[in-house]
């Protein structure tokens, strides 16, 4: 079992920048894969970027070069940063974590790009 713990949302002008958490209630060597995902309203949830055990990452292309997935292991933390950020971006930011065979999911944080 995998509790995941997200923070650091909120509202942000657009060029703005802000730094999302996600808190492991296990340590990360533990959990194969984690990601970020977001759902704007009215859509479907989709993936932000991704972070496997190895270190290796990835983003979909509408965030390539704004935003950074990291990982702390002393914190079990994981972390988005994301900068030049557009409305568009706008959404509940949500944790995923996959430990096999289960997948995880946090609560959700609200992020809002304004205009």
């Amino acid at each position: 079992q995998v509790q995941l713990v997200e923070s650091g949302g909120g509202l942000v002008q657009a060029g703005g920048s802000l730094r999302l958490s996600c808190a492991a209630s296990k340590t990360l060597f533990s959990i194969n894969y984690m990601g970020w995902y977001r759902q704007a309203p009215g859509k479907q949830r989709e993936l932000v970027a991704t972070i496997i055990a190895s270190g290796s990452t990835n983003y979909a292309d509408s965030v390539k070069g704004r935003f950074t997935i990291s990982r702390d292991n002393a914190k079990n933390t994981v972390y988005l940063q994301m900068n030049s950020l557009k409305p568009e971006d706008t959404g509940v930011y949500y944790c995923k974590a996959y430990s096999i065979p289960r997948e995880y999911w946090g609560q959700g944080t609200q992020v809002t790009v304004s205009s």
